[in-house]
């Protein structure tokens, strides 16, 4: 039977640990997973206390570090035939290490990744952000070339053989785990989604720090990796369906900025809203059921706001290494 491995890296952890950690303990209790490993980031507060009192087996990084460091250790230390990461800010379904040890039953897969439920807490806008998430994830095809470390399982072998996090590139979070999954899929190995794979996400998002993330964190180290690596992938938020919908979304803002000069032309963004929601209408129905119609509007029109930084970001970085001859800017300070 698969030995699974749980690590969750862990900073500032104390007041969610009682709620992540008790569906993984059970697991462990039931046989479903070998081990419960946290790794206190050294957090200012009782995060590896809490964690040891819980029955967890805690791992302290000499100084801090950041996520990958703290996965990469525990990757070294871990018993287990599979290493499921999971975030300190993430509920594991009941069912999660069963659905593991099903998918992992294939000898060609490699990893394997889940998705967030459909029942977020917060504001509008976290629940959006998480949907969002849920949404990309529920519609991915189902074989791919990224990882995601929020709640996603890698075979030991397979981790330590693609030499772990890149934690010299990544030196905060960010896209540490989208390039493993592209190692590992240059590597030949198989990187699948299960949809049925959930788990509860508590952050609480707010509007400035999800667009400083999504630049910063995101878009533009994953365009850069992108440019350097292959191209443009059809996975996830980057697929071909994405990139139309993120051009509609910068013609969009055009029509904006040109109503001061041509205010008689003020049903022109109106129309292009409407089509925007027309093409986006698998996720623009999604978030109506969950959020209702009004603030399923209003998390749409941010959504072209999302487009029109994200295709900003791609942009500048062609830029950035076709004109300027920057190739080899990866690294995220």
């Amino acid at each position: 039977m698969t030995r699974i491995s749980v690590i969750m890296p862990a900073f500032r952890a104390e007041a969610l640990l009682p709620r992540v950690l008790p569906p993984l303990l059970a697991m462990q209790a039931r046989g479903e997973v070998a081990e419960v490993i946290v790794v206190d980031d050294r957090s200012p507060d009782r995060t590896a206390e809490v964690a040891r009192g819980m029955g967890a087996r805690v791992i302290v990084l000499p100084a801090n570090g950041g996520p990958g460091v703290a996965r990469n250790l525990a990757a070294e230390k871990a018993s287990g035939d599979v290493l499921w990461f999971v975030d300190s800010d993430v509920v594991a379904h009941d069912d999660a290490a069963r659905r593991l040890h099903a998918a992992f039953a294939d000898p060609s897969v490699a990893a394997v990744i889940g998705s967030y439920d459909e029942d977020p807490p917060g504001n509008w806008f976290a629940r959006y952000r998480n949907l969002m998430h849920r949404y990309y994830h529920q519609t991915a095809r189902r074989h791919l070339r990224t990882f995601w470390a929020g709640c996603g399982a890698i075979r030991a072998g397979v981790f330590r053989r693609a030499g772990g996090f890149d934690i010299a590139t990544y030196r905060v979070p960010s896209i540490e785990d989208i390039e493993l999954g592209y190692r590992i899929a240059a590597a030949g190995g198989e990187i699948v989604v299960d949809p049925g794979l959930q788990a509860k996400h508590l952050k609480e998002w707010r509007i400035g720090q999800a667009i400083h993330t999504d630049i910063f964190r995101r878009a533009l180290p994953w365009s850069r990796l992108m440019i350097s690596r292959e191209g443009l992938t059809d996975d996830l938020n980057t697929s071909r369906a994405e990139r139309g919908r993120a051009i509609l979304a910068g013609v969009l803002a055009l029509s904006l900025l040109a109503l001061p000069f041509a205010p008689g032309a003020w049903p022109v963004p109106l129309l292009l809203y409407a089509l925007a929601l027309a093409v986006n209408a698998q996720l623009f129905s999604f978030l109506i059921r969950h959020l209702g119609l009004l603030r399923a509007l209003a998390a749409m029109l941010y959504h072209q706001l999302y487009y029109l930084y994200s295709t900003g970001c791609f942009a500048w970085c062609l830029f950035e290494f076709h004109v300027l001859g920057i190739r080899n800017r990866l690294h995220v300070p």
